[in-house]
């Protein structure tokens, strides 16, 4: 069954840790070869190539390399008196979604991504890290390792999604449509007299903003704002008749709107009447 705590996975994100190492790579790898796991290769200095499927691949600092189980690839030096420091990070048992078991995205077939500033520091910051966890003898070395590997793991799907959104305007798609216009729905019932953001509910469903209202709209046949504003002038028209003492302030505020104005145009716009004249109208 479909959860949405699972947005990005089929179950619960539980990687197994295999390894960490930090390199600095003054020869070019013996052989051309491929693993059964997953390998992350963070660049953290110099220059360097990846031969990886037949391609040559250049590299830099701020680089990721993303070998996905299967991938033949091999490192080599291209610039000696720059050559490359990279951390390795090997890792199995993941099911992201709408890819095969063991496997992370590669946005546009890259295998080879360049980070931007925020996301590189805190790449850099989980490796290091990672590395320093690695070589202690601590209580729970194991589980800190895998929950620093959890959060590069989210940090990279993250980082995609928002590429692919500032691309085109939309992300992966939901396996369940129905279910995420439920949530909205529900919500919007719930918080309807609270200040609403579709920008931040986008954000915590790890969906972008057009995507959101693309499926609600497909479901409905309506858009987000237009279903919030229906459902608070209803709530309003109720409280309207059920607490005829209440201004016309109070009301607005108790829908969720702060200018009683902007309220009230709404108002009119939904019933062909303003508030006072539709109010009066009902005591008359």
């Amino acid at each position: 069954m479909y959860r949405q705590e699972y947005d990005l996975t089929y179950d619960d994100l539980n990687p197994t840790f295999l390894f960490i190492c930090n390199l600095k790579r003054t020869e070019t790898e013996d052989n051309y070869h491929c693993h059964e796991h997953l390998e992350i290769s963070v660049v953290t200095k110099g220059y360097g190539t990846y031969y990886i499927d037949g391609k040559e691949y250049p590299l830099k600092a701020g680089d990721l390399v993303i070998l996905n189980p299967g991938t033949c690839h091999q490192s080599l030096v291209t610039c000696p008196q720059y050559c490359t420091t990279e951390y390795y990070i090997g890792f199995t048992d993941i099911n992201i979604r709408n890819l095969p078991p063991n496997t992370l995205p590669l946005p546009n077939g890259n295998v080879v991504l360049s980070m931007k500033d925020g996301m590189r520091q805190e790449v850099f910051r989980l490796c290091s890290a990672m590395g320093k966890e690695f070589h202690t003898c601590r209580p729970g070395r194991y589980f800190m390792l895998k929950a620093y590997l959890i959060q590069l793991i989210l940090l990279l799907l993250r980082d995609q999604q928002e590429t692919i959104e500032e691309s085109d305007g939309c992300i992966f798609e939901s396996p369940n449509k129905k279910y995420v216009v439920k949530q909205m729905i529900r919500y919007f019932n719930e918080h309807y007299h609270e200040k609403i953001s579709l920008d931040q509910i986008a954000k915590n469903m790890y969906l972008s903003t057009f995507y959101l209202s693309k499926i609600f709209k497909a479901e409905t046949g309506d858009t987000p704002i237009n279903y919030l504003i229906e459902l608070r002038m209803e709530k309003a028209r109720d409280l309207m008749e059920s607490s005829p003492d209440l201004s016309i302030q109070a009301i607005a505020s108790m829908v969720g709107y702060e200018d009683a104005y902007h309220f009230s145009k709404l108002f009119k716009k939904h019933f062909g009447a303003a508030p006072s004249k539709y109010r009066a109208a009902g005591n008359s």
